[in-house]
């Protein structure tokens, strides 16, 4: 483990290998599962406000789940998550010209139509955040659909830091970032040392 600030990070971040396959898997992260995404605080309003940015991007069957309870929903342990679809898709997924599916929240940023992206716990996976009483828990989530990423990344040796860099700098900051790069490559000449 690691400590950067009151965070502590888990050296897979730093040791595993991970880049998004989706001409492979088909962005099959977005509608398998049993919960939705996990949502901070403020991002169900945020999705409320874009809603009507996205809206025409959903299909019928999300559209009727999100006039019906929303566009969240508190699961089981009381945190906030995104509304999902026949207990596994989220709502806020569409299929696109090559049947992948994709987050139609993301669709509109890229677009230019609204200014937040998408929850963060979507942008930074395979990275999960758990806060606690005095620390956050930042730990790489390790899920079987996601093998062919483990592969590419390992194909191209990328490490997991390394390809979530914008979302980690979104979430903690560019100084929190550049501390992790520098015990990165400390850790590695140390290795590389044995």
């Amino acid at each position: 483990m690691l400590q950067i600030d009151d965070t502590i990070i888990s050296l897979e971040l730093l040791d595993r290998k991970f880049i998004c396959d989706l001409a492979t898997c088909k962005g099959e992260c977005c509608v398998e599962g049993q919960e939705g995404a996990p949502l901070e605080t403020d991002e169900v309003d945020r999705l409320n406000d874009v809603l009507p940015f996205v809206w025409d991007y959903l299909p019928e069957r999300s559209k009727e789940v999100i006039k019906d309870q929303g566009v969240s929903y508190v699961d089981r342990d009381g945190d906030d998550v995104t509304s999902i679809v026949n207990g596994a898709e989220c709502v806020f997924v569409y299929t696109d010209e090559n049947g992948y599916s994709k987050c139609a929240v993301e669709k509109a940023y890229l677009e230019g139509k609204i200014n937040f992206r998408k929850p963060i716990s979507c942008y930074l996976y395979p990275v999960r955040v758990d806060r606690y009483k005095f620390h956050t828990a930042v730990n790489y989530h390790q899920w079987h659909i996601c093998k062919c990423a483990q592969v590419l990344g390992e194909k191209e040796g990328v490490q997991v830091y390394k390809f979530l860099k914008d979302p980690l700098i979104q979430k903690f900051g560019y100084e929190w970032y550049e501390q992790l790069e520098i015990a990165a490559k400390e850790i590695s000449e140390m290795d590389r040392s044995k």
